[in-house]
């Protein structure tokens, strides 16, 4: 593929400003991400401590994604992402202000994370369902995994940056660049041209649904879906068994590798390039759909039993890098089919029902994981949650097939059954050619030659010594081939509901998350 494909999203110049936008919003989030955790583990010395910061962020996305997408569906997008960036930059500022006077101390803290975590989960389906509509159709599982690129491409840089700066003069100068960063992202809101944007964004944004049923409906439409809901609950698995992997690479590095803080701190650095690469496979990729999906989970997670199988670090760090690509890819794949095969009413809804399902999957698979390492032994667990989401990937499989009309059943039949009967035929055919040939000029070399007499050329009119040239009867068609003649079977091309061409297991059935800015 041209590498002009593979940033194909930014042809358009909606995308290119929020993209630029959102890189920046996003090194500004990890740096203070950074900051929190520094400052919770200073004032603590506890991890605990510093986890719980960080699962008051996740609550809310728990409890509050939902109503998200029913906003997303119902109200105007413009005015409540500009209101959410200025909650963000607030709240960002008012860590600095702790940071440096130390008012109110880790209680302030804890309630400014939360309070964090509900701007992020109102203004989450808001934002996907809104830059969906930056670029078309065809471009939007490009800008997807360009979306996951930037995400991953950020989080390295911000962290890297943020270790610097908060070694040098402490977390508050953190703090106060996330507070600055969502100026850029209000900006590229404000320069988007509304006349650019694709899929009835601007004229289906005020008030399209008022009378839809909110919540209820979005989830009777989900009901209503079964391929989304075979593919949100293969990303639960996925997610909670095979994703997890700051728990278990941390347990593999104490444990059984015994690299130490050293060791953890390579694999992390080796798990982010790995994001980087998997985002770049995804952008380069025609189509994302459900066959990437279940090649990639199949992928991750017979990979996950190697990874508990492996000797060292080294070796570890090798596994683990595939495997991070493959959960680019697979998040890439899934958000892309949420939006893709879904209703555009619906899209903040459903958005909302994705981000909840990553939500539950890390607060179900992380203490899980803790728990079979502790108890079982690191390796032992990342052996049986790779086997389990293995099986897992196979049975959502079967079912997205025969969801989807048997698209992978049909190609396998064509693909065992007919080259295994015209391939040995034409190799025999071919032999037989190459010995009868010189034989037959042998012979045709050693024959004496025979005088030609040429045959009468017939007549369409008749006459002396000339036979008339048969027509056929009026109204009589002209003889075809004999009907009982084999003949190849033609191949049959499904489309997906919305019309795209679907190949299953072909590496890129059709789309890697939404191009957000955050």
């Amino acid at each position: 593929m041209a590498f002009g494909a593979t940033f194909a999203a930014l042809r358009h110049r909606n995308y290119r400003i929020w993209a630029i936008a959102g890189f920046v919003s996003v090194i500004g989030t990890w740096m203070q991400v950074l900051g929190v955790n520094w400052y919770v583990l200073a004032r603590t010395g506890s991890a605990t401590s510093m986890g719980f910061a960080i699962l008051l962020q996740a609550v809310p996305t728990l409890l509050l994604s939902v109503w998200g997408g029913a906003l997303a569906d119902r109200l105007p997008a413009k005015p409540l992402l500009i209101a959410a960036q200025g909650a963000h930059a607030a709240l960002a500022a008012s860590l600095a202000f702790v940071a440096l006077t130390g008012t109110g101390g880790l209680p302030a803290i804890y309630v400014i994370s939360l309070a964090a975590g509900a701007v992020s989960a109102i203004e989450g389906p808001v934002m996907g369902r809104w830059a969906s509509t930056l670029v078309d159709r065809e471009s939007l599982g490009n800008a997807l995994a360009l979306g996951s690129l930037t995400n991953s491409a950020g989080r390295i840089l911000g962290m890297s940056a943020g270790a610097v700066v908060v070694a040098a003069v402490g977390p508050a100068l953190l703090f106060v660049v996330n507070s600055v960063s969502f100026v850029a992202v209000v900006v590229a809101l404000l320069l988007v041209r509304e006349r650019e944007r694709y899929a009835a964004g601007p004229e289906a944004e005020p008030a399209a649904v008022a009378t839809d049923g909110g919540i209820r409906a979005g989830f009777r439409y989900l009901l209503g879906q079964p391929v989304v809901l075979v593919a949100l609950g293969l990303s639960f698995v996925l997610g909670s068994l095979g994703r997890n992997y700051q728990v278990t690479m941390a347990a593999m590095s104490d444990g059984p590798l015994g690299g130490g803080a050293a060791g953890y701190g390579l694999l992390s650095t080796v798990f982010a390039v790995g994001t980087v690469l998997g985002a770049l496979v995804a952008a380069r990729s025609r189509r994302l759909g459900y066959g990437v999906l279940v090649g990639a989970g199949l992928l991750a997670s017979v990979l996950q039993i190697v990874a508990g199988l492996a000797p060292g670090t080294l070796s570890f760090a090798a596994v683990i890098l595939p495997i991070a690509a493959a959960a680019v890819v697979i998040d890439t794949t899934v958000g892309a089919r949420a939006q893709l095969d879904t209703d555009y009413l619906m899209r903040g809804r459903v958005l909302a029902a994705l981000a909840v399902t990553g939500s539950v999957s890390s607060a179900v698979g992380a203490p899980l994981l803790g728990w079979l390492s502790e108890h079982a032994g690191p390796r032992q667990t990342l052996v049986l949650a790779g086997a389990v989401a293995a099986v897992g990937t196979v049975v959502a499989g079967a079912a997205l097939d025969g969801l989807r009309g048997r698209v992978l059943r049909g190609r396998v039949v064509e693909a065992l059954a007919v080259p295994a009967v015209r391939r040995p035929i034409r190799r025999v055919a071919s032999s037989a050619a190459r010995v009868v040939r010189p034989a037959a000029t042998l012979v045709r070399a050693v024959r004496p030659a025979r005088t030609v007499v040429p045959a009468p050329r017939p007549s369409v009119g008749g006459g002396a010594g000339r036979r008339p040239v048969p027509r056929p009867a009026a109204g009589r068609p002209t003889p075809s081939l004999p009907s009982h003649l084999p003949h190849r079977p033609s191949v049959v091309h499904h489309a997906t509901p919305l019309g795209t061409p679907v190949t299953l297991l072909d590496g890129a059935d059709s789309q890697d998350v939404t191009p957000t800015g955050r």
